[in-house]
């Protein structure tokens, strides 16, 4: 069962469904995958939004969970929307594995909140700066790998202008301004641009200066926290914050953590300089890398 075209956020809310039925039916992850005759493992990746199910598969483990009609027909339609090919499937193998996550939830989120610390938040980039960002982590990489990264994160960043874009809010530190990444002109440019995205009615952005002292970014670091729309039948998504390394990604959905890092953003959009003075900080840190 492959998870690499499948489309991320039913996946994943077939599989908690299901672990939830499970539960409820008092059945241990090894008793259900000795009555279906699957792996543990194959039970596992399930359960956490890693495998598709087939429609008909689906229906004969509501079977077995006791599952009323309503809820198995809306768990059967999960399952036929999670085998629709993601957008992101034609960029191949260039595209990191843990991005399949990123991209369903950047896409399904109503309200994205991200703090940055070293480097502009990813749905704001240039593509100049993502090429700039991309040859300093794969210094070695072929042209035709960097530049299929580039179209990849310029697709992301599409939902941010479609029909329904989320509400973001991004919190910068203003050494992301002040580092450069790329030549003077790429900084400048860059910064143009959030002073452009900054001015459209979804997305708030706020600078926090390096004069703010201590705030929880200082120890949180990098992160995401992405809240998706209450569904009108079957089971939502729940509240997800992501963080980046240097060799992957984390997932956190958990309520406890969950909590923590929303209130870390809190703290860190209050100790952030307002909209209307961050705006005029980014564009003065752009006039600068322009020499004037």
């Amino acid at each position: 069962m492959s998870n690499r075209n499948a489309s991320t956020v039913p996946r994943r809310q077939l599989g908690r469904s299901l672990r939830q039925l499970r539960e409820q039916a008092g059945m241990t992850l090894r008793a259900a995958a000795k009555r279906f005759e699957w792996s543990e493992t194959t039970m596992w990746r399930i359960e956490t939004g890693r495998s598709p199910l087939r429609a008909l598969d689906v229906q004969m483990v509501c079977g077995v969970y006791g599952a009323d009609e309503a809820a198995t027909n809306a768990l059967m339609d999960l399952a036929r929307q999670a085998k629709t090919p993601s957008w992101w499937q034609t960029f191949g193998d260039t595209v990191p594995v843990e991005f399949d996550v990123l991209a369903g939830l950047e896409s399904a989120a109503s309200r994205i909140d991200t703090y940055e610390s070293d480097v502009m938040p990813g749905l704001l980039q240039t593509a100049d700066y993502v090429r700039a960002v991309v040859r300093t982590v794969l210094p070695h990489a072929p042209s035709e790998d960097i530049e299929t990264r580039v179209r990849f994160r310029m697709a992301r960043q599409a939902i941010l202008t479609g029909t329904r874009p989320p509400v973001l809010r991004a919190a910068l530190s203003e050494t992301v301004l002040r580092r450069p990444i790329g030549d003077d002109q790429v900084m400048a440019a860059q910064l143009a641009h959030l002073v452009y995205m900054a001015g459209l009615p979804h997305i708030s952005l706020r600078v926090i200066p390096l004069m703010a002292g201590a705030h929880p970014g200082a120890i949180a670091g990098a992160f995401v926290v992405m809240r998706f729309p209450s569904p009108t039948g079957g089971v939502g998504e729940p509240t997800t914050v992501y963080g980046d390394t240097f060799t992957g990604g984390y997932y956190h959905d958990k309520e406890a953590e969950v909590t923590q890092y929303t209130a870390a953003f809190e703290g860190i959009w209050s100790a952030a300089q307002d909209e209307d003075v961050s705006r005029r900080i980014l564009a003065d840190t752009a006039r600068s890398y322009q020499g004037g």
